[in-house]
């Protein structure tokens, strides 16, 4: 069985589309026989892709600090919820429990724990594949910014080239399977 470490917010967001698309990467989770690795909250867009991974039988697994566990509600019906000190150790546990992860919609938490992934892997600290899911636009801006940090000669192609996007839950697992399947 395949981990999947999940960055999300803990908030739902305004477009119903991004909880609609949080269920559905949970669902296919669990029933491809892959478990989730996420940050732990009850709560918001994480809250939901739990929910949705553990009502298709899957195993997940939460990773939240002391300090979060009160502020961002953790999820108490998990397979495991792992209490870290603090968000360095938070970080590390998740990469380690993983084996691909994937950005949702959310805020600045969601970005420095992604950007932290993408860039582990560009230092060679770990071959996992990362993806994005552009649900409704959401990271059109960011994926367009980084296609200008290419042409400007600031992020390599290839590095660019690394991070798998897709709009769709499904196409994106897709797309992180067969990377796994050929770095196996």
């Amino acid at each position: 069985m395949s981990r999947f470490c999940v960055y999300l917010g803990s908030r739902e967001g305004r477009d119903p589309q991004h909880l609609e698309a949080a269920e559905r990467l949970g669902e296919a989770l669990a029933r491809r026989g892959h478990g989730l690795v996420y940050g732990g909250a009850r709560v918001g867009l994480m809250g939901r892709l739990a929910d949705a991974v553990m009502a298709a039988g899957g195993e997940v697994i939460g990773v939240m600090p002391d300090h979060l566990v009160e502020r961002e509600q953790a999820h108490h019906g998990l397979n495991e919820l792992v209490r870290v000190r603090n968000m360095h150790e938070r970080k590390a546990s998740m990469a380690a429990r993983a084996d691909a992860f994937i950005a949702l919609p959310g805020g600045i938490g969601t970005l420095e724990e992604f950007f932290e992934a993408w860039t582990w892997q560009y230092l060679g600290l770990h071959d996992k594949p990362i993806g994005v899911l552009d649900t409704a636009g959401f990271y059109a801006p960011l994926l367009t910014f980084l296609d200008s940090t290419v042409e400007q000669g600031f992020l390599n192609g290839r590095t660019r080239a690394e991070l798998i996007d897709a709009t769709d839950p499904v196409e994106l697992l897709d797309a992180l399977e067969d990377r796994l399947d050929r770095d196996a």
